[in-house]
């Protein structure tokens, strides 16, 4: 049976649906009842759309039942994720906590089905082309062009003024510019395999071209570090002497100019070391703020009593600008705990992935840690990191069942008499 039509299809739909997803993260209008209707639609109608595209792939031909692997990963995150529900009774803000759970929740569903999809296509369609490394790095690419576009058409919306108008950084305040810089390094992880897979490469040296761009225009320091360690690893990977000096010469003949751009601007040393102002901040937190509520929390996603955490010491936020200490802030030790836990069990089950997954995983790990210890992260308020990271959970968590019922069994032998299933 030729399955060629259907499998471009649903290649075509993931691509579809992700990039839309993504898009609802980014704040596309200064109206904020705009922002929430696009954010609320998008989100949301991309959550059924990928149920319905998990549904299309079952009804061609595949057994919607799996079996469990590495089950302690989602298993804790539930944990996390009920302990936040459970904090609504005592949260600061109860209903901007109820907010950022049912956001969280819905992007858990919704990577639920998407990673859903590839295990079906990876048993049902064994010889399928479609890779989800491919629709990531397709979707990263797509939303950074319209950057990259944008910010010939219109300056002023595209680029960001930092330190009193003296520079500019791609993003704009429709996206932080360090959260787009971290959406570019991971874009670049998974195109990288594109250049393994695909014999010709040229399209795909653009999009790395164009990517990378735009990661320098964001001026993003971590975002920056993150892609150096990926083509570490990828470089290591590899079996050519010549390709692992060439990478090095080159990687040696643009440090200054990083060193210069990115590194040393305005602040200089001291605010790389004080983290661009964060460690106050952080250690006001600590000292002042954990004492008040040390066990469980201020809340989901409540850092404080009040809608910013104000100290003598250090500015006023609203967020703590480290995911980890947000977790602290906003769950306390119980919560702290259970993530750790979490992660744990989540970074275990990439260790048993074959290589090729392993290195892909990591890829995507990377740029979402870093920009995790300075920005919103995989534990902080709704952003797409946190979409990422709910599909590195679940691309470990899947795995196809021992055996079929003989309703599915038949069904399979109806639909899909080019397989066995034994």
């Amino acid at each position: 049976m030729d399955h060629s039509k259907f499998l471009k299809r649903v290649d075509s739909l993931l691509l579809i649906v992700l990039f839309i997803m993504v898009a609802g993260f980014f704040t596309w209008s200064e109206n904020i009842v705009i922002t929430r209707v696009i954010k609320v639609v998008t989100r949301i109608g991309m959550t059924v759309a990928i149920y319905f595209v998990h549904q299309k792939i079952v009804n061609y031909g595949a057994i919607r039942s799996f079996n469990w692997s590495h089950i302690w990963a989602p298993i804790f995150y539930v944990g996390y994720l009920l302990l936040g529900l459970a904090s609504i009774m005592w949260s600061t803000d109860p209903g901007y906590s109820s907010l950022q759970w049912v956001m969280t929740l819905e992007s858990f569903v919704f990577a639920f089905y998407f990673m859903k999809c590839y295990m079906l296509l990876d048993e049902y369609f064994p010889n399928h082309h479609i890779r989800f490394y491919n629709t990531m790095g397709n979707t990263v690419f797509g939303l950074i062009l319209i950057f990259i576009i944008g910010m010939y058409i219109d300056h002023d919306v595209f680029f960001r003024a930092v330190e009193g108008g003296a520079d500019f950084r791609l993003g704009g305040y429709i996206m932080n510019p360090n959260e787009l810089g971290m959406l570019a390094g991971l874009g670049l992880s998974c195109l990288i395999f594109d250049l393994y897979r695909k014999p010709k490469k040229i399209w795909t040296i653009i999009k790395v071209v164009i990517i990378l761009w735009a990661l320098v225009l964001t001026k993003s320091r971590s975002s920056l570090v993150g892609v150096l360690l990926i083509v570490f690893f990828h470089v290591r990977r590899s079996n050519s002497t010549k390709l692992k000096l060439a990478v090095y010469v080159a990687i040696a003949a643009i440090i200054p100019i990083v060193i210069q751009t990115l590194v040393l601007r305005s602040g200089g040393l001291e605010d790389i070391l004080s983290m661009t102002g964060r460690l106050p901040f952080w250690k006001a937190l600590i000292a002042e703020g954990l004492p008040r509520e040390p066990l469980f929390g201020f809340g989901f996603m409540r850092i404080d009593y009040h809608d910013h955490f104000e100290s003598v010491h250090t500015y006023a936020g609203h967020m703590t600008h480290n995911t980890f200490l947000q977790v602290l802030m906003n769950l306390g030790f119980v919560g702290f705990t259970i993530v750790l836990f979490q992660m744990f069990f989540t970074i275990r089950g990439f260790t048993k992935q074959l290589e090729e997954k392993k290195l892909m995983l990591l890829g995507i790990l990377i740029p979402v840690m870093i920009n995790s210890m300075t920005e919103f992260g995989i534990f902080g308020e709704a952003n797409f990191g946190i979409l990422f990271y709910h599909f590195l959970i679940f691309s470990i968590t899947f795995s196809k069942p021992d055996r079929l019922t003989k309703v599915q069994q038949l069904f399979l032998k109806r639909r899909r008499p080019d397989i066995s299933f034994g």
